[in-house]
């Protein structure tokens, strides 16, 4: 593409250089080549690429007093996300639609324009697949499962029954979309388990993406539903019933348990444990390894934004550092006297 077809799409005002001048792709500024866009979102890394090979670099304006001559030079409030935008524009996503002779498509199962199915792919009865949709190696959808448009579902996904994902949602390798959720009844007597109805459905809406290996459970009798735009890294469990806000970030080997919900724009951090019966309120931040114990809300009410909540149960870091140091103060003291 030419720099003026990305600034058509993405924005940006361009300080100097040729609009024609044209972009193959996007690079590090070590790794930068004449043709390679490259940005900086600080003094040193403006700096560093101004020194580098790249053709094209994308900054905050006021960064540099000047720029180099030879340089095309674009300013944008935000480069980091301009230049992700362009490196998607710039690395279009390519499959050749059809399906592989080894793949297994039941007789009534709709495939839109464009779709592909890879290689010992498993297509259940009254599945729908939208137009441009990808579905890899080893994939298994289940009867009734409908898939959008522009999806990628990369190999050994399984999807049960009564699964729904919106368009361009990408599901990496080994995620189970819609098993049954963890439920039981017991028996005061006997103290037997029984499995309550897990007959419900999982909504996945448009622009998610899910981690490798990751798992997120149907409804028990209602939904479960993930909201446009959530990003759900690897190794991530979201229990029954749960309702998972609009551009959430969830980390690796955090467990969200049954009947939760999590609000706009959250960010649970990595190792986070949820209990059941949660609300996360929007915009909370909860930091590495924290814990919400059962039944509590947990909001942002009387805090300043951005701040991080950690430990268990979680509260403010600034609450959990100061407690930490009384307990180390009264240790001492403890050992001393003990001394």
């Amino acid at each position: 593409m030419t720099l003026d077809q990305l600034m058509e799409e993405l924005g940006g005002t361009l300080i100097q250089g040729d609009p024609k001048w044209t972009v193959d792709g996007v690079n590090s500024c070590k790794q930068a080549g004449p043709f390679d866009l490259a940005f900086a979102d600080s003094g040193a890394t403006a700096t560093e690429a101004m020194h580098s090979s790249a053709g094209v670099v994308v900054l905050q304006p006021g960064l540099l007093p000047s720029y180099p001559q030879h340089k095309a030079i674009v300013e944008t409030r935000q480069p980091r996300l301009w230049f992700a935008r362009a490196a998607n524009l710039l690395q279009p996503r390519e499959h050749q639609a059809g399906l592989h002779p080894a793949a297994v498509v039941a007789p009534d199962a709709v495939l839109g324009v464009g779709v592909s199915v890879a290689a010992g792919a498993v297509i259940d009865a009254g599945v729908h697949i939208g137009s441009s949709t990808q579905i890899g190696s080893g994939v298994v959808l289940g009867t009734g499962v409908r898939i959008g448009a522009g999806c990628h579902i990369h190999s050994r996904v399984v999807m049960y029954p009564g699964t729904t994902l919106g368009d361009r949602v990408s599901v990496h390798a080994g995620a189970v979309l819609g098993a049954d959720g963890f439920g039981y009844v017991r028996d005061e007597e006997t103290g037997a388990y029984t499995q309550f109805p897990q007959q419900g459905t999982l909504v996945i809406e448009d622009d998610v993406e899910i981690g490798s290996n990751s798992t997120i459970d149907r409804g028990a009798l209602n939904e479960t539903r993930i909201r446009r735009g959530t990003k759900i890294d690897n190794l991530v469990h979201v229990g029954h019933n749960c309702d998972i806000g609009e551009d959430v970030i969830l980390v690796a080997l955090t467990g969200i348990s049954g009947s939760s919900s999590v609000g706009k724009g959250a960010v649970i951090a990595g190792q986070v444990g949820i209990g059941d019966h949660v609300h996360v309120g929007p915009g909370v931040i909860l930091g590495g390894q924290a814990g919400v114990l059962s039944g509590k809300t947990v909001t942002n009410e009387g805090l300043k934004p951005g701040t991080v909540l950690w430990g268990t149960p979680a509260r403010p870091l600034r609450q959990v550092l100061r407690e930490q140091a009384v307990l180390t103060r009264l240790a001492r003291r403890s050992s001393k006297n003990q001394g």
